[in-house]
């Protein structure tokens, strides 16, 4: 939607052989990373995303080189965030929203000011939750407020996953 911020991704495209290849396709239409730009480590754990999308995240490291070319007409702006600013709670607040079936949840939301732009962006939901589960295990820190989820039954499994792409 116009004004989220949201990792590149999309629905898969019945030419996709997984969600890795949508993963890199969606990245190269959406922001010009090239397929052998990118080491793929593997995914995190899947969520559904406004109740009926189920959302796989796909995790690479990206060549340094990289220079992103975004596609105007799925993207406003391109921004890096540290991973560590994800387990602060400096900029971290838990938000309410209204999900229709479920009534009330609260959900992630950092607000990070670009610093090359002196842009606010509010990164919030799924995003947020992917950002922070990433940055957990990636700096293997906890952060410094309550995730609301479950770091040591949760974690194990997401590091399998995302440590050893042969399980994928």
């Amino acid at each position: 939607m116009p004004g989220d911020v949201c990792f590149p991704g999309g629905r898969q495209d019945p030419s996709d052989e997984d969600d890795i290849q949508t993963a890199l396709r969606e990245t190269q239409e959406e922001i010009g990373l090239c397929p052998e730009q990118v080491q793929i480590l593997g995914r995190l754990s899947p969520n559904i995303a406004k109740v009926t999308m189920n959302v796989t995240p796909v995790v690479g490291i990206v060549d340094d080189t990289f220079q992103p070319t975004p596609n105007p007409s799925e993207v406003a702006d391109i921004f890096l965030v540290p991973l560590e600013f994800f387990i602060s709670s400096e900029h971290y607040t838990a938000r309410e929203v209204n999900v229709p079936p479920f009534g009330s949840l609260v959900v992630h939301q950092f607000i990070y000011m670009d610093p090359d732009t002196e842009k606010t962006f509010t990164i919030w939901g799924l995003t947020a939750h992917f950002a922070l589960m990433l940055s957990i295990i990636l700096l293997e820190k906890r952060p410094s407020f309550d995730p609301e989820f479950d770091l040591e039954g949760g974690l194990n499994g997401w590091k399998r996953f995302l440590i050893n792409p042969s399980k994928l």
